[in-house]
């Protein structure tokens, strides 16, 4: 089975972005076609990039960098749930992305955004990055405003009118994720 990582991309205090990631969870383990797990950053402590060689050589030196890799190596596709910080990604998790290369290789990605124009900056600043990462990121994108979709901007009450873009979104993971399977198995995904 399919297994597709939903990543928490803030680890900043008071944060909104864990409720965000539970729904897109809860969502997402009522399909049958794919597993999925979340990863919260939080769990994945990582310095500042601190590996002396470039991530594309995969000569990992530092045991979290390693620990890290083997994680993110053992999904086939992710959805990243992510804020927008001054119109781009948090540190964190440009930070997270940056350790690794081969890893995220032939990969899915799907995106949740939100902040207070949706995250719609952030989702195009991420899809940047996921391209030279040689991610496959897919059309149908959950944007959430901070505005219509949190309460005092603290409490997220996600309208129902959101679970079409997002089960659109989940279903273009799943499709993307099996099609570039093959591209995964081959020596040179792993090289």
């Amino acid at each position: 089975m399919l297994t597709i990582g939903i990543i928490l991309g803030s680890t900043r205090p008071n944060r909104v972005g864990d409720q965000v990631a539970r729904w897109v969870l809860e969502h997402a383990s009522r399909r049958t076609d794919a597993r999925f797990d979340l990863l919260d950053l939080r769990d994945h402590p990582l310095p500042h990039l601190d590996e002396p060689m470039p991530p594309s050589f995969g000569q990992y030196q530092n045991e979290h960098t390693r620990r890290w890799a083997e994680t993110i190596a053992s999904y086939d596709g992710f959805v990243i749930v992510t804020p927008e910080y001054n119109h781009g990604i948090p540190g964190v998790l440009k930070n997270a992305l940056d350790f690794l290369y081969a890893e995220w290789n032939n990969k899915a990605l799907g995106l949740v955004s939100y902040g207070a124009t949706g995250g719609t900056r952030s989702a195009e600043h991420l899809r940047l990055v996921a391209a030279e990462l040689q991610m496959a990121d897919v059309r149908q994108q959950v944007v959430l405003s901070m505005i219509t979709e949190f309460e005092n901007f603290t409490l997220f009450k996600p309208g129902d009118y959101n679970l079409g873009a997002l089960n659109t979104m989940l279903d273009q993971v799943v499709a993307w994720t099996t099609a570039l399977a093959p591209l995964r198995t081959t020596p040179a995904a792993v090289a």
